[in-house]
């Protein structure tokens, strides 16, 4: 699956809650990359037919890492830097 790069400076470490489970990120990354590396496979389920998504592009364009940050719903996870405690939810209906 993802992994960090073994030469990529290390921040400090972080914990970040997904879904009532702490999960460890480190300090510039963002929640997509922190969630990839704890092996987090499915990010959110396509209001149609519930198929299962995953982040593609990393950059903010494809939308496919939409998640609830901190209450907040739909926001592209790829972009938001993790944060010590902040809480982090798969995106529930359409």
């Amino acid at each position: 699956m993802f992994r960090r790069l073994p030469d990529f400076p290390a921040g400090p470490s972080l914990t970040i809650d997904f879904e009532g489970e702490a999960l460890p990120a480190r300090a510039g990354e963002s929640v997509a990359a922190a969630l990839l590396a704890a092996k987090v496979a499915v990010f959110r389920a396509t209001p149609v037919h519930a198929a299962p998504r995953a982040p593609w592009c990393m950059i903010g364009e494809c939308h496919e890492c939409l998640l609830e940050i901190d209450g907040e719903p739909n926001r592209r996870s790829c972009m938001v830097q993790v944060r010590n405690g902040m809480k982090v939810r798969r995106r529930q209906g359409p």
